[in-house]
């Protein structure tokens, strides 16, 4: 069962950033990502808002395309970044398993 919802540490995390950043991001793009609160006032960030925190940072980290570009790319047509973002999640995965496996020869 997955999670519903994620802290922002785990986002950061997922991403391999600092926290501060998805906190910049959260706060800068705020047509893109409205994360939840709880009563203490901590972020929860969805599925899907974890999913346009990788399509971000693709754009803004991998390819070098400035926040307004990648804010413009996302809002227009998000269809080839999260195509390309799932590909890169899925080789990340198979690299992993196959560490384990040499690890385990």
């Amino acid at each position: 069962m997955e999670k519903l919802f994620w802290t922002i540490r785990e986002a950061a995390e997922i991403l391999g950033e600092n926290v501060s950043l998805v906190r910049y991001w959260t706060n800068r793009f705020t047509k893109l990502l409205k994360p939840s609160r709880t009563s203490k006032g901590s972020r929860r960030y969805t599925a899907e808002e974890i999913e346009t925190l990788k399509q971000l940072h693709y754009l803004i980290k991998t390819k070098g395309l400035s926040l307004d570009g990648a804010e413009t790319q996302l809002l227009s047509d998000n269809s080839k970044v999260s195509y390309r973002v799932k590909a890169i999640d899925s080789l990340k995965n198979i690299r992993k398993q196959l560490m384990e496996i040499k690890k385990n020869l």
